[in-house]
Formats: C-alpha cells, sequence, structure tokens
C-alpha cells in the first residue's frame, strides 16, 4: 500500500513538474495562431464569395478588420458602423497622397474619446476583394487621436448591402 501511495504522489510530483513547460508551449502554439489567423481570415475576403460581395470573419475581439484598398494602398481597418465616415489619421491620410499643410482641421468632430478636431477629404476609391467604391468621404484626426483606421457609414451605405450573422459580415456591391 505504502509502494502504490509512494508511485502515485511521485508521478503527480513529476507530471507537475512539467506543467510550466508543456504550458508554455501550449501558450507559444496559441501566440503564433493569434497573430497568423487573424491576418489571413479576417483580411482576405473568402475564395468562394461571388463577385461583387466580400466576406470578413470576426476577429477574435468581436471586430471585424481587413486590408482595404484606399486610393490604391493596402490599408488595415475595422469595420464600424457606429462611425459616419472613413476614419483615418495624419500618418494614413498622407501614405494616400493628403498634405498634412492642405489639410484644413477647423471641424468639431465626436469621437468614442470624445470632442477633437478633424479634416474632411474625399478617397478616390476604397477597395475591399472585388469591391470597389468611389468618391468615399472621410474625416482625418490627428494621430493622437486615432491609432487605427475605421470603415464607416460613407463606405457601407455605398454598398447595396451588409449583414452581419454567425461570426461573419457579407458586404454586397
Amino acid at each position: 500500500m505504502f509502494a502504490r501511495t509512494l508511485f502515485t504522489v511521485m508521478m503527480l510530483a513529476l507530471s507537475a513538474s512539467q506543467w510550466p513547460t508543456i504550458a508554455e508551449k501550449v501558450q507559444a502554439m496559441l501566440d503564433e495562431r493569434e497573430t497568423a489567423e487573424p491576418a489571413a481570415v479576417a483580411s482576405k475576403p473568402a475564395a468562394s464569395v461571388p463577385s461583387g460581395q466580400t466576406v470578413l470573419t470576426m476577429g477574435r475581439d468581436g471586430h471585424y478588420t481587413g486590408t482595404f484598398k484606399m486610393n490604391g494602398k493596402p490599408i488595415d481597418a475595422m469595420v464600424d458602423t457606429g462611425a459616419s465616415r472613413v476614419t483615418i489619421n495624419v500618418s494614413t491620410a498622407r501614405r494616400l497622397g493628403f498634405s498634412p499643410a492642405a489639410l484644413d482641421f477647423r471641424y468639431q468632430v465626436r469621437t468614442a474619446n470624445g470632442l477633437t478636431k478633424g479634416a474632411y477629404v474625399t478617397l478616390d476609391r476604397v477597395e475591399i476583394g472585388s469591391i470597389r467604391v468611389r468618391d468615399v468621404e472621410a474625416v482625418v484626426l490627428g494621430d493622437e487621436a486615432l491609432s487605427s483606421t475605421l470603415v464607416g457609414m460613407s463606405f457601407m451605405t455605398k454598398l447595396k448591402s451588409y449583414t452581419a450573422e454567425k461570426r461573419t459580415l457579407r458586404m454586397i456591391q
């Protein structure tokens, strides 16, 4: 009886000593999957989607993100139906061909973080997958006010429809 108890205690101690190593390996695998998967899944429209449609998969954070082309440049962005317009920061505006010196930051803009000043611009085109929309209104905020690009209703309302269900966002032109 003592031998069985001693054997069981030793096996438990041995397995317990391996848990940190196993946990580190599992966490590394999850981290690797997390960094690779959202870009592979969320930013690429599904392959079996008909022309004029794009499907984004909801990320782990509950948001729909993808790589949009704005004025021909790839921009990672989050779809935000609570935003009236596509919203970009000054750094992104510069990448899209807007001179920061020419931007007129005279408009009061209400954001989730409060009031700030913004400049209105029009993007020649915004694309994702096979969807292409022209003349999309956008607002430019300072880099300190916005860290990522938001695709708001000035893009979404130019679509024929969009639906969100079962962790997918389907956009139809």
